[in-house]
């Protein structure tokens, strides 16, 4: 009934509004449907337009002087209430008839890009005019500037050259309008409308510095909102001189340089925002010891504001709200702030409503007149260095929303007082050193609708009392903490979540049968919740609704479902990995983005159907047989990560992994795949990391490999490959492991290693057969340069993150051979700098320039026919941890600079031809025979073999040493003898020669023996009278 309603009055006034006009589509109206327009014009005619919804008439006269037709649904509304309310069409010119016409607003309706018509522009007694979201595209047409009495222009489409005459304008609207190509002419522009209040031009792309006008006419300004466009500038100065300014926001720029003191001096100001411009500089203290008489809004979030916040932000007594979030502001909150006369109430800032301080540095506690705020609404404190308690007068706060006080370092008990806070909808205390229990007091939180306690040291159990009138919560995190769950088997919890985490959280041995309340979640996380039962029937049937489902690190039993097929709009996540799950991988994968299945009991084959979604498969560490399928790479085109290493997968890689161009990380590992390398791998061109060692792999390395320069890292090792490294491995710049070992390999080893892999931090080409010399552009490998090296270096990087919650790793393996075993790195790897090439047929010198390779950590060159002298500049090896030259035919005396390498917990210097003397002194001396043995012509400690001259040393040293002693025995005696001497006769000849000084010695001396008499003949005295 509204629509014809709408549509009716209209058609009604003069045909001033459209040919087309609909709620849900176009209704074309052409000239063999004249009649029935006038018809509905007939139909309407009996009732009085001026009361037309939308519609103003003067009361006199009857005439029209206001069309409100804007949409009242803002588009981000339900689409169907928006529509029903849409205008769309041509304006008919028949508008310019309402002569009168001082108000027309068609806002957020949908002209769908047509022009600005002409024909508003005649509209010369028009005040108020409002065109913004409406859809209109194009320049203001030229005749806008007879616009005279226009006083508020809210618009589409811009050009400031039809400005200047609009001389009454009071309000002008270009959010979110191209204005590139203005230049930097707009500031003067608008500067010549003398009675302009304000201006907003958010998101207009206007860059570069902020023009200052050639004199400041802004006389009645009040609001200016700049914000979000690309401006590089310092603070615009001139608007310290436009006292009438009310309001100021040019956040979301790039603006540097200090923010001016000025600004707290201008008498008018309420509200600033300068957030987000990143290079923002001052200090806080100063900033805030100005008057701000009138703020009430103060916002300088992100930028690089420094210094401790001052107590006289209390004498801001209008203020409602203040950010001070993501800056470089250090120390503690004030311990005291005190309300002042002049407020209006004698609490501190009395008024204030919101407080973010997050991201900041602060320290310290947290002071006790944060619950004097009595008004406060949001409190935010997250992401600081704050420890100590939390407050109990915080529950004091009876308007408080929100509290955020996540990653902090908060320690004792969460207050008992916060179940008080009767309006809270927000509580945050996620990853602090909170202790003790939950309070039960959080189950009268009736609004709370987000908790979040995860990542704590909570304990103890939570009852239906923890959750009694918890009935509009939505999100509920309680994970990593050491809680367990004590509810009877039929609860029915009250609310319906949208987020549940309780990973590392006591919930089993059973799966809770409370979850089957839940019809409304999203997000699921029951990770290491100690269940070991089978996963009901019931819980698929509302898992399929999920975005994001871990249940992974428990001991769940069974089969998944035959098919993971999900219905929610976006792609889901879902790990079940570190299980007892068995049977079947199912058939069937719709709408999964993300599945990890490893470390599982899966059994059976691959099997394959189209997943255009899919990105990110692991199916590591289970028992799955047969092939990988032939045609994976067509079935799963959207992969970028595949990882099914540690199976008993057979056959071999097909050459549809080449389709698979996205993909970042291939980890075939450890399985007993055969044949050879598919050339078509090379089309994998984002390739990071390729690992397809331990299986049983044949042929020569294809050179296509070489094409693949953005991989890191590379693992062929413990296959059957024969032939020479490919020279197209030079192209490989970005490699940093390269783990060829253990396979057929022969040839020289590539001068060009050294000059070519420019990252390599990890070289094993153990155990194949590589002869001739070791080259000596090895020495060039100029990732090796850097002293602390196993410090810089991140090996750790192969962290790919996915879309939504969490992030997947691939955790890079190796097996490093020292200290005479075979270590298996993982998340330590980035500690391994490390060449390996022993075990082949190496034969030569050992370079001197190796020496140069200051970040070496592992050096094993064992099992080969090497030559010559350990380099005597061994020493600059300064993180050597692992040395390993044994069963070689090295010669020559062992370098006495070896002991300086005093990092080395592992030497092996056996089986060569090594002759003289040990050097055991300094890091040596930790090292047993077995680090030289077999070497028959070493001798000294620690081998039994002593050296021809250590018999003749000995005595030597005996010798010396009973010299030695017997010059201190004589050297004692005359000491102790002249003691004695001085000691008697320097007071003697003192004495003699002041004779005063004798005198009043003597004196002294018979003072001191006539007391000891007197005091015998008392105590003789004494006795002789208890005898009686």
């Amino acid at each position: 009934m509204e629509r014809i309603s709408i549509l009716g009055f209209i058609l009604a006034i003069l045909y001033f509004i459209t040919m087309e006009l609909a709620c849900n589509g176009y209704t074309h109206i052409s000239n063999n449907v004249q009649s029935e327009q006038e018809a509905l014009i007939d139909f309407k005619s009996g009732s009085n337009y001026c009361y037309w919804q939308g519609i103003t008439c003067e009361k006199d006269t009857g005439i029209v002087i206001s069309i409100d037709l804007h949409n009242p649904y803002p588009r981000e509304n339900v689409y169907e209430n928006w529509s029903s309310m849409n205008l769309s069409g041509e304006i008919r010119p028949s508008l310019t008839k309402l002569k009168s016409l001082k108000y027309l607003d068609l806002s957020f309706n949908s002209f769908k890009g047509m022009p600005i018509p002409q024909l508003f522009g005649f509209l010369k007694n028009l005040l108020h005019l409002n065109l913004s979201g409406a859809e209109f595209s194009g320049t203001i047409p030229s005749n806008f500037g007879n616009l005279s009495n226009l006083q508020y222009l809210d618009l589409s489409s811009y050009h400031p050259s039809y400005m200047t005459s609009l001389v009454f304008l009071k309000y002008l609207g270009m959010d979110y309008v191209n204005l590139s190509l203005v230049g930097s002419q707009w500031v003067e522009v608008l500067n010549k409308l003398p009675i302009l209040t304000e201006l907003h031009l958010d998101g207009c792309s206007l860059s570069g510095s902020i023009p200052s006008p050639s004199f400041v006419n802004f006389t009645s300004l009040f609001v200016i909102s700049i914000k979000s466009n690309q401006f590089i500038s310092m603070f615009p100065k001139w608007l310290l001189n436009v006292s009438s300014l009310g309001s100021i926001d040019i956040s979301y720029n790039q603006l540097h340089g200090r923010i001016p003191l000025g600004l707290g001096e201008l008498p008018n100001l309420q509200y600033i925002d300068l957030s987000w411009n990143s290079n923002f500089r001052g200090s806080i203290s100063q900033l805030l010891r100005n008057s701000w008489k009138k703020i009430e809004f103060l916002n300088l979030a992100g930028n690089e504001l420094h210094g401790p916040i001052p107590s006289s932000f209390e004498n801001f007594c209008n203020l409602k709200y203040l950010d001070l979030s993501d800056n470089n502001l250090n120390g503690s909150l004030p311990e005291i702030i005190k309300g002042i006369e002049t407020c209006s109430s004698r609490s501190p800032l009395p008024n204030l409503k919101e407080l973010h301080l997050y991201n900041d540095q602060l320290m310290g506690k947290l002071p006790t007149w944060l619950g004097e705020l009595k008004n406060l609404r949001r409190l935010d404190l997250s992401l600081n260095k704050l420890e100590g308690l939390i407050p109990a007068s915080l529950g004091t706060l009876r308007h408080l929303e929100s509290l955020s006080l996540r990653m902090n370092e908060l320690n004792g008990s969460l207050p008992d007082s916060i179940g008080r806070l009767s309006q809270l909808q927000q509580l945050d205390v996620y990853s602090n050193h909170l202790s003790g229990s939950l309070p039960d007091s959080i189950g009268q939180l009736s609004q709370l609708q987000y908790l979040d306690v995860g990542y704590n040291q909570l304990s103890g159990s939570l009852s239906e009392q923890h959750f009694w009138k918890l009935s509009k919560l939505k999100a509920l995190y309680i994970d990593s903490n050491s809680f367990h769950l004590n509810v009877s088997p039929n609860w029915v919890p009250p609310f319906q979540l949208n987020v549940l985490f309780m990973g590392s959280y006591y919930l089993g041995p059973a799966f809770p049968t409370w979850l089957q309340s839940q019809k409304n979640l999203q997000s699921l996380d029951f990770s290491n919740a100690s269940i070991s039962s089978r996963i009901p029937n019931w819980f698929w049937n509302i898992s399929f609704n999920l975005g994001y489902l871990s249940l992974s690190h428990n001991q769940l039993q069974g089969q998944l479902p035959n098919s993971l097929n999900f219905s929610t709009p976006d792609s889901v996540q879902i790990d079940f990995s570190s299980n007892l799950f068995e049977g079947p991988i199912p058939f069937s994968i719709k709408g999964v983005d993300f599945l990890d299945l490893s470390h599982n009991k899966i059994s059976g084959p691959i099997p394959l159907s189209r997943s255009e979604s899919l990105s990110y498969l692991v199916l590591s560490h289970n028992q799955i047989t047969g092939p990988i399928p032939s045609n994976i790479g067509e079935f799963l085109p959207s992969l970028y990560f595949l990882s099914i290493s540690s199976n008993r997968i057979t056959g071999t890689i097909p050459d549809s992994i080449g389709h698979l161009t996205s993909l970042e990380v291939i980890d075939f590992s450890r399985n007993n795949l055969t044949g050879s390398i598919p050339s078509t791998i090379n089309n994998c061109s984002r390739l990071i990391v390729l690992d397809l060692g331990n299986n049983n792999l044949s042929g020569m390395i294809p050179k296509s490999l070489g094409r693949l320069q953005l991989l890191q890292s590379l693992h062929l090792n413990d296959n059957k490959l024969s032939g020479e490294l490919p020279s197209s491995f030079q192209n490989l710049s970005s490699l940093e492991l390269l783990d060829l070992s253990y396979n057929e390999l022969s040839g020289k080893v590539p001068s060009w290693i050294g000059t070519a892999f420019i990252n390599l931090v990890i070289l094993n080409l153990r155990s194949n057969a590589f002869f001739g010399r070791l080259p000596d552009r090895l020495s060039n490998l100029s990732s090796l340069h850097l002293k602390a090296m196993a410090q810089e270096h991140n090996m750790d990087m192969y962290s790919l993150y996915h879309n939504g919650n969490g992030s997947s790793r691939y955790d890079e393996r190796l097996i490093v051979n020292t200290k005479g075993q075979s270590l298996e790195y993982t998340r330590t790897l980035s500690l391994v700098v490390s060449i390996d090439l022993s075990d082949n047929n190496l034969s030569g010198e050992l370079p001197e320039g190796i020496t140069k390779l200051f970040g070496l950590v592992f050096l094993n060159l064992s099992m080969n026919h090497i030559i010559g002298q350990i380099p005597r500049s061994i020493s600059m090896l300064c993180q050597l941890s692992s040395l390993d030259l044994s069963s070689n035919k090295l010669s020559g005396t062992i370098p006495s600079s070896m002991p300086l390498l005093t990092f080395l917990g592992y030497l092996n210097l056996s089986n060569n031809n090594f002759s003289g003397k040990i050097p055991f002194t300094g890091q040596m001396t930790t090292f047993t025979e077995l680090a030289f043995a077999g070497n028959p012509n070493l001798c000294g400690t620690p081998l039994v073999t002593k050296c021809q001259d250590e018999d003749l040393d000995k005595r030597q040293s005996a010798l010396e040493d009973k010299i030695d002693g017997s010059y201190v025995d004589q050297w004692f005696y005359l000491s102790i003898g002249l003691g004695f001497a001085v000691g008697i006769l320097v007071p003697y000849f003192v004495l003699a020669i002041r004779r005063s000084w004798c005198d009043a010695y003597f004196d002294f001396v018979d003072k001191i023996v006539e007391w000891l008499l007197f005091r015998r003949r008392v105590t003789d005295a004494k006795n002789h009278a208890r005898r009686q």
